[in-house]
């Protein structure tokens, strides 16, 4: 039979016991087709399960490998679209090496996109490169000349390219046409075969064996404070200066002025619900309670009310909403703790036990992390008998009801202990309302877990880096944040302390130890954060080896001096004004180490694509004792040899200077500062 024959759908044949049926022909038509291989996607999350994260503005490279069989020339773009587009935008991609190809891209506004990618043989581009060959080798051109003409004609019968694209087409066939009426020759060729031709026909010309990625990759497009921010946590109820008053909205909305002038841009509230009562914890954690004592802000709910409510001696949602209207005129965005616990008053336990976890006994279950006990709280069940979807639906709408409020970002108080499918469903919920709420995962939990939650939509994610204090573990876990799978959808909080953690070395360090880790913490990540008291270097334990503070504000209300000497303020203005001035410390991933002969000292550096924004930041690991050595002026950055020259300055001291050759040296003093940040430049 025929060849004709064998692509006939009714017809059938064997040979040497192979069929033929309509599957097979499907088939082979289907991979003919897809001639070009597209392989090694990157960035990827599982295979497109989850979101590749970038803020907007931001650029996202996409690269691949990308050929085919044979000797053709391909082509490749990078296809792009977002939720309500009608249309995908094309992106071309540039040739690498070794068949990878690259392109880049970026996204103006928040919220979902799709990238995938499409590959062709370029046959417009194949037939010139093989007509040149053969010119240089004398071979008479003139058939393929005429093959020239027929892509032409093929190029304006496929309808690609703009209105302005197909307008040139056929100003340039017309001028082909009378070319070739002349005969040819050179002329023709030349004509064929410039530079505006190939440009033109890359845009109009056919796309033969048109072969696309089989995945259309998520991204996800954060607003910059998803990214990009420097957060302050206070206790709302210590604001008044008098620990016999408890303090107001109006107590926080006086010391925004001074907030502002630190340069923090988000203010973070613990729960600002009321209280429970029953089992409320005392002082230091006492299991009961004095008459007065204001209890835990993380037992939620009482008479008052639950999760949409506020304390009553906080003020009225008149007063918080006068607090984020001011807090906004001092730059500052308010964030609240969203916090899924209940004391055993909240108004859901009678109204909703079916959510809840109850004994055989008929008591409800506490919350538990043995060997500790919290009385004051009880948790939720996820999977209970009326739990699906009515608590679910609750929680949600607990969200969405704070961002009718002016809330847009979400401290998440504990996620990995509860369900992963709910934080999917639900950040997706609240995003459909406002592609810009920002959630913070606070999982000081396994590595895995971490990673889980960022993938399923958490915008930052709590870390390690309250433990990393020595120089080895520090570039071990930056380098594993900034260049590993997970820096494409996990974005750290570099919190230095906690109302829960009191880390062991703040407890030992003194004053320089509170400057280096805030020196760090803020030029190493995009998002840091300080909890109130920070600044004053407060760091009493409850008792030795363990972190928790004496006198907690989780049990008392306190009053502080926050100007008392001793404070680190100037500190802090210091790294949030550079934060703001400096474009190298706004993109998390562009972080290098550099060689300090000294393993007590950490130098590395941040910079912006084109070297206009070069930082490199020194910092003193050592708090007791002074510490220097020589160090390696990164001149190859700027293509400068050994003995080359930069200029400094001293972002602290204001002072400039040169450094001339590769090797400096630089000494500190736990008794002046333990940080210095450099601005370099040719």
């Amino acid at each position: 039979m025929s060849q004709v024959e064998i692509a006939t759908p009714k017809t059938r044949r064997k040979a040497q016991g192979v069929g033929a049926n309509e599957g097979s022909i499907a088939r082979i038509r289907e991979l003919a087709q897809a001639r070009v291989a597209i392989e090694g996607v990157e960035p990827m999350i599982d295979a497109g399960r989850f979101a590749v994260k970038r803020l907007a503005g931001e650029t996202l490279t996409v690269s691949a490998d990308i050929f085919t069989d044979g000797h053709e020339i391909i082509d490749a773009a990078l296809i792009t679209r977002g939720a309500g587009d009608a249309d995908w935008r094309e992106t071309p991609f540039t040739f690498l090496t070794n068949d990878r190809w690259a392109a880049s891209v970026s996204f103006d506004r928040p919220g979902p996109y799709r990238y995938s990618i499409i590959a062709w043989r370029d046959v417009f581009a194949t037939w010139a490169s093989d007509t040149k060959k053969k010119r240089n080798a004398g071979v008479d051109i003139a058939l393929e000349l005429r093959e020239g003409q027929i892509l032409l004609e093929k190029a304006a019968a496929s309808g690609r390219g703009s209105k302005d694209d197909q307008k040139r087409l056929k100003a340039l066939r017309a001028r082909i046409d009378k070319l070739a009426a002349k005969g040819g020759g050179d002329a023709l060729y030349e004509a064929m075969t410039e530079a505006d031709t190939a440009l033109l026909l890359r845009e109009v010309g056919v796309r033969e064996n048109l072969s696309r990625f089989e995945i259309d990759v998520p991204v996800w497009v954060d607003r910059e404070a998803a990214g990009f921010s420097a957060w302050y946590e206070l206790m709302p109820r210590s604001q008044s200066g008098d620990v016999n008053r408890h303090g107001t909205f109006d107590d926080v909305i006086k010391r925004l002025p001074d907030i502002e002038e630190m340069g923090f841009d988000v203010l973070y509230f613990p729960p600002i619900h009321p209280i429970g009562k029953t089992n409320r914890k005392g002082k230091n954690n006492n299991v009961t309670a004095q008459e007065g004592e204001p209890g835990s802000p993380y037992a939620i709910g009482s008479a008052e009310g639950g999760h949409k409510d506020l304390h009553p001696e906080l003020g009225s949602f008149a007063d918080f909403q006068r607090l984020v209207t001011r807090a906004a005129d001092h730059g500052l965005e308010i964030a609240i703790d969203f916090a899924i616990q209940c004391s055993p008053d909240h108004p859901w336990i009678k109204e909703h036990p079916d959510w809840f976890d109850w004994r055989p006994d008929g008591s409800i279950k506490y919350a538990e992390n043995p060997p500790k006990k919290y009385q004051d709280i009880v948790n939720v069940d996820f999977y209970a008998g009326g739990a699906i979807p009515w608590l679910w639906l609750e929680l949600r709408d607990v969200v969405l009801f704070w961002l009718d409020k002016g809330v847009r970002i979400f401290r998440v108080d504990n996620p990995h202990t509860k369900p992963f499918p709910f934080w999917e469903w639900m950040i997706a919920e609240v995003r459909e309302r406002d592609p810009g709420a920002v959630f913070l995962a606070e999982a000081f939990t396994r590595p895995k877990l971490m990673k889980r939650l960022a993938k399923v939509g958490y915008n930052q994610s709590y870390s390690y880096f309250t433990w990393r204090n020595r120089k080895w573990e520090l570039r071990e876990y930056l380098t594993e944040l900034t260049t590993a799978e997970c820096a494409e959808f996990m974005r750290p909080n570099f919190f230095v302390n906690t109302p829960d953690i009191n880390p062991l070395f703040l407890q030992t360090s003194g004053r320089p130890g509170f400057q280096l880790r805030l020196a760090l913490a803020a030029t190493l990540a995009g998002n840091y954060g300080v909890y109130s008291g920070f600044e004053l270097c407060e760091s009493e334990p409850l008792a030795p080896g363990k972190e928790e503070y004496l006198n907690s504000e989780k049990y008392e209300i306190r009053a502080f001096d926050w100007r008392a000497p001793g404070n680190i303020r100037e500190d802090i203005r210091f790294f949030n004004r550079i934060r703001r001035s400096e474009p190298a410390l706004r993109d998390f991933r562009n972080l290098e180490f550099y060689n300090f002969w000294n393993d007590e000292i950490l130098y590395y550096g941040r910079r912006t694509p084109d070297l206009s924004s070069f930082l490199l930041v020194m910092v003193s690991l050592d708090p007791h004792h002074p510490q220097g050595g020589h160090f390696e002026v990164p001149l190859w950055e700027f293509d400068l040899p050994d003995n080359g020259s930069v200029k400094v300055e001293d972002l602290v001291t204001g002072q400039q200077f040169v450094w001339s050759g590769k090797v400096q040296h630089w000494w500190f003093r736990p008794d002046e500062r333990p940080y210095a940040v450099f601005r370099i430049s040719v």
